[in-house]
This record gives C-alpha cells, sequence and structure tokens, in this order.
C-alpha cells in the first residue's frame, strides 16, 4: 500500500458508543473528519440526536444516531443487527462508553460496584460480542477499546474503577486471542487524564489540577483531539499488524514515578 493511503480510513463506518459527549464525541468528529460515516451513540435518544446532528453539521460527514443501553445485551444484539441494514457493515466499533464514580473501598455499595462493571465492562463485550459475529464472516474489522492510565495503576477512591478498566485491558487481549486469525484487530486507547466536561470539577480544583501537572512530564492536561490522532493509527491499515496491545496517551504518566 502507498505510504500516503497507510492512514487512510474515509469510507468506513463507524460506531462509537457513548459518542454524544466528552471523549467520545472527540472521538467520533476525528472519524467525520477523516472521512468515516459515524454511528453516534448513547442512552438518551434526544441528546443522541442532537449530537448526530452537530457533528454532521460541524464537519459536513454523515451520521446516524442510534439510541441503544449498551448494558443490555438483548438491546444490543437487536440495534447492532439494525445499524448494519441501516448504515452498511460495520468497519469499525470503538468502545468508549464509560463511568466513574469515587468513594472509599469499604464504602462502595454493592449496586455502584454492579453498575460501574456493567458499564464499563460488560457493555464493551456485549457490543464487541455482536460487531465481531458480524465481522468474523467478513474476514476483517477494527475494534478499539477505550482504557485509561488506571487500566494500570490505581489512586485512593477509584478501586472499582481501575478494575473495571484493568478486566478490559485483559478483555482486549483475549479478544485479539480468539478474533486476530479472523482478520480482526482488537487494541485499547489508553488515555490519562483529559479535560471535558465530565472532568471539569477536578480541572478547577486546583490543588488536583496541580497534582496533574506534576504527576504528568508533560505538565498539563490532554485534549481530547490529542486523542484522535493514535484513534485513526489503531483504525488504519497502518495496525493491520497491531493487535492485542495498548496505546497510552498520557503525556508520559506511565513512564515516570
Amino acid at each position: 500500500m502507498p505510504t500516503g493511503r497507510l492512514f487512510d480510513v474515509a469510507g468506513r463506518t463507524a460506531l462509537v458508543t457513548g459518542s454524544s459527549r466528552g471523549i467520545g464525541r472527540a472521538l467520533a468528529r476525528g472519524l467525520l473528519e477523516a472521512g468515516c460515516t459515524v454511528v453516534v451513540n448513547g442512552r438518551h435518544p434526544d441528546a443522541v440526536a442532537d449530537a448526530a446532528r452537530e457533528l454532521a453539521q460541524e464537519t459536513g460527514g454523515t451520521t446516524h444516531p442510534c439510541a441503544f443501553d449498551v448494558t443490555d445485551p438483548d438491546a444490543v444484539e437487536a440495534a447492532v443487527a439494525r445499524l448494519e441494514d441501516e448504515a452498511g457493515p460495520l468497519d469499525v466499533l470503538v468502545n468508549n462508553t464509560g463511568m466513574q464514580q469515587r468513594a472509599p473501598f469499604t464504602e462502595f455499595s454493592s449496586a455502584d460496584w454492579q453498575k460501574m462493571l456493567d458499564t464499563n465492562l460488560s457493555s464493551a463485550f456485549y457490543v464487541a460480542r455482536a460487531v465481531a459475529n458480524r465481522m468474523v464472516p467478513r474476514g476483517r474489522g477494527k475494534i478499539v477499546n477505550v482504557l485509561s492510565v488506571q487500566s494500570e495503576l490505581a489512586r485512593p477512591g477509584i478501586a472499582p474503577y481501575s478494575a473495571t478498566k484493568g478486566g478490559l485491558k485483559m478483555l482486549t487481549r483475549g479478544m485479539c486471542a480468539d478474533l486476530a486469525g479472523h482478520g480482526i484487530c482488537v487494541n485499547g486507547l489508553g488515555p490519562g487524564y483529559f479535560a471535558t466536561e465530565l472532568t471539569a470539577p477536578l480541572v478547577a480544583d486546583e490543588t488536583f489540577s496541580a497534582w496533574v501537572a506534576q504527576r504528568t512530564p508533560a505538565g498539563r492536561w490532554g485534549r481530547v483531539e490529542e486523542l484522535v490522532g493514535p484513534l485513526l493509527f489503531l483504525c488504519s491499515p497502518a495496525s493491520d499488524f497491531v493487535n492485542g496491545q495498548v496505546l497510552h496517551v498520557d503525556g508520559g504518566m506511565l513512564a515516570v514515578l
């Protein structure tokens, strides 16, 4: 393949879960600007429809709104089947849906633990299974699971989050083991600390922001658009022999003590 086309994803169709806001929306926008058709997903139909319309207007790309609950396996199967009929075969899946909840380990409730598991780990399994069942007969596909530096590290108050993101890392590797022989690449994208509307209270916390700056060799929070290039690499022909890996985009945080 000519070098100029190594990162070409134009014409592909991508489903980005949890893409009505935050990091997911930035990833969806990046794929649209690169020429992909993007399925915008979330649980709330109005928010998904608004995001899909706005992203299409901003980029001139083609979007498909598709609201469904990624933690409901039956809803996932029905939605993916419908998507393949309406938007065409899915070439790319970005499992971005996630949540964070902070509490001391001894005070974390069973209900909140289950919600964290369902949202951060089970959802990726359900959606990837439904999509992979369709990618396998086609002999191609790219699946990117959005992890975190907390897939490798832990801090006080986020033990369940670290556990689910660490589990997603191993799910990524296990999916690679099963799917690579079918021409499907499964990798992880691991953001460090990024400024979004969801992290705005932490960004505004001077003490916490000072810790982020001190702990990160780059000395700052990440910007969501800085995740787009690594995502395009993992979705493009440039990464066709990259499988079961995690690409951390963290300003160097994992490289230092």
